[in-house]
């Protein structure tokens, strides 16, 4: 494939910015200047989109910039990890998965955070116990207890 045949082709860039509180500076800024993109549109564009979510909340968000400097996003719900840390009450996750609890969490916890993932574009086909045990998974790795 030639270099011209490889420019011209969508660019997609993946981003995990704080909700209404996107600004030119990294990692939007240089992420997207990079593609030609006007920093300051797409992030007037975030910010009204996530204006109805608490500021400051992680939010996934795929960037597909076209070959003619347009661009479009998707934003996902934000990550389990932060779900977990904030019904769990906790800063960070363990350094040491296993043999340290950093806090508990109940089955009911597990359920919530699984119905507000199940809504993601790639959690669509899979069953809610499916994902409630991915979840576990995620409590499991950052030192959370699931207690029933």
């Amino acid at each position: 494939m030639s270099k011209a045949a490889s420019k011209a082709r969508a660019q997609v860039v993946r981003l995990l910015i704080p909700a209404g509180k996107a600004a030119p500076t990294p990692p939007v800024g240089p992420a997207l200047g990079a593609r030609g993109v006007k920093s300051m549109d797409f992030c007037k564009e975030f910010n009204a989109k996530t204006a109805h979510i608490e500021p400051g909340v992680p939010i996934p968000t795929l960037i597909t910039v076209q070959p003619d400097r347009t661009f479009s996003f998707i934003t996902k719900t934000p990550p389990t990890t932060y779900f977990l840390k904030q019904a769990a009450g906790i800063e960070k996750g363990t350094g040491r998965p296993g043999h340290e609890v950093t806090g508990t969490i109940t089955l009911k916890h597990v359920y919530e955070i699984a119905k507000i993932k199940a809504t993601d574009e790639h959690m669509q086909t899979l069953p809610l116990e499916s994902i409630a045990r991915m979840i576990i998974g995620s409590a499991r790795s950052l030192g959370v207890q699931v207690v029933a």
